[in-house]
């Protein structure tokens, strides 16, 4: 076996579990700034999200455990899980301990989100940025591959993606259409004109005119 065998499995770990979590960044703010369309979307779409999301946690722990197993920078559990610890870029690989602490609050959130709070979940959901911003940086300052254009520029392409569909997403919405109020019916117009006063009625001849008294 090949002594760099883990560190080798760290890296891939490490730019897998970095290119899941991209890519459910993005698929969300796409779910989100309704790239799809305003019609119900379908209930794959959103288990994608979470699919990709899942698949990011599993290979941050391959990415741990194979940097825990290798043998040319002996990370132990406190190098791996407490901030600054390490002594082997510690600035670089704190940014990655704070993102794996940030990532396990949004995926546990997730997966109580039926017991939790809309509130709640949402505050907790909106840190996947702050997951996305410092697995980043981690990435870019720390390890063999932050100078490897191959990586960088991808990178720097998801980036800009990241920000066009946040501004997308927060974009003021136009304002929907109204369907018109009915007209009233107009009323019916009193004809405009002189009064015909009618002609008085004739009495009979011989017809005696009623006095006051009744006789």
């Amino acid at each position: 076996m090949s002594a760099q065998l883990w560190w080798d499995v760290a890296r891939a770990g490490g730019l897998l579990s970095w290119a899941l979590l991209a890519a459910s960044v993005l698929w969300g703010l796409a779910l989100s700034s309704r790239i799809f369309g305003r019609r119900p979307r379908p209930a794959w779409l959103l288990d994608v999200h979470r699919y990709l999301g899942g698949l990011a946690v599993i290979f941050v722990g391959v990415h741990v455990v194979a940097i825990m197993l290798d043998t040319y920078v002996s990370f132990g559990p406190a190098q791996a899980f407490l901030p600054f610890a390490s002594t082997w870029h510690p600035v670089a690989v704190a940014w990655g301990v704070v993102a794996l602490y940030l990532l396990l609050a949004v995926e546990l959130t997730s997966l109580a989100r039926r017991h939790l709070p809309l509130r709640i979940w949402r505050r907790f959901h909106y840190l996947s940025f702050g997951v996305f911003v410092f697995s980043t940086v981690h990435l870019l300052t720390a390890g063999t591959d932050r100078t490897n254009p191959v990586v960088v520029l991808p990178v720097i392409a998801v980036c800009g993606a990241v920000l066009v569909l946040t501004a997308l997403r927060n974009a003021p919405q136009p304002p929907q259409p109204t369907a018109p109020r009915a007209a009233p019916a107009p009323r019916a117009r009193r004809p405009v004109g002189p009064t015909v006063t009618p002609p008085p009625r004739r009495r009979a001849p011989g017809a005696r005119t009623p006095s006051l008294t009744g006789r």
